[in-house]
């Protein structure tokens, strides 16, 4: 990665993004406010180097707008229906390639039905379940 993006939000606050800019002082550390959801990753996770996975909500765009803001890095975005189904896990496993977790279609029904995650040719897609986490306000990254 080149940087970090924090967001603030009743469960992040700014001493936490100072603590994390002093651990990792070789990178960018930046703010995002949360205006909806406990956390940035409620609408927005990497989806592979280079790549954010980010939901069409207006505080999610409001939020990516602020990230594209503060880097010099430019990104690819991949723009999914639903808030939460941007909550996914990349992995780039040596022997598999780029790998992507992601919720069930039957979870995310209009993500699914525009078949968002298969647009991403050179990634292994794996769904997995968040039916129970979900119960508990719990993302796929928790």
């Amino acid at each position: 990665g080149r940087e970090f993006f924090v967001g603030l939000s009743k469960r992040t606050n700014q001493r936490g993004a100072e603590i994390l800019a002093d651990a990792f002082k070789d990178y960018a550390v930046s703010t995002v406010p949360v205006l909806e959801g406990l956390h940035l990753k409620s609408f927005c996770s990497m989806g592979g180097p280079g790549l954010i996975v980010i939901g069409s909500s207006e505080p999610a765009q409001k939020a990516l707008k602020i990230m594209q803001q503060m880097s010099d890095h430019r990104y690819d975005k991949l723009t999914v229906p639903d808030d939460l189904a941007a909550n996914c896990i990349y992995m780039n496993l040596p022997s598999k390639g780029h790998v992507l977790l992601h919720c069930t279609a039957e979870e995310f029904p209009e993500s699914a039905k525009l078949q968002v995650f298969e647009k991403l040719k050179d990634h292994m897609l794996i769904p997995m379940s968040n039916l129970e986490k979900v119960k508990v306000d719990g993302g796929l990254t928790c």
